[in-house]
């Protein structure tokens, strides 16, 4: 969600989104963890394609999702929401 669409959303669905936007750090570290040891033993294994892409992929929307989450909590400040 970018912050034009944030602007248009009503103060109910704005709450409902953050409340389900919540980043969890913890399993978020896991998860990439896990991800990251895909993706060395694909190297190690020399197979390169999709079972390295892929990874990648997901890695970075873990790592989108924080960022995510700060654009909403601006857009929460704005409206007096918190």
């Amino acid at each position: 969600m970018n912050e034009k669409e944030l602007s248009q959303l009503t103060d109910k669905e704005l709450l409902e989104a953050a409340k389900n936007n919540k980043p969890s750090p913890i399993i978020d570290a896991f998860f990439i963890g896990f991800l990251i040891g895909i993706i060395i033993y694909s190297v190690v294994a020399n197979t390169w394609g999709l079972v390295t892409l892929i990874p990648l992929g997901i890695i970075y929307a873990f790592l989108k999702k924080p960022k995510q989450y700060e654009t909403l909590n601006k857009e929460l400040k704005k409206r007096n929401l918190q």
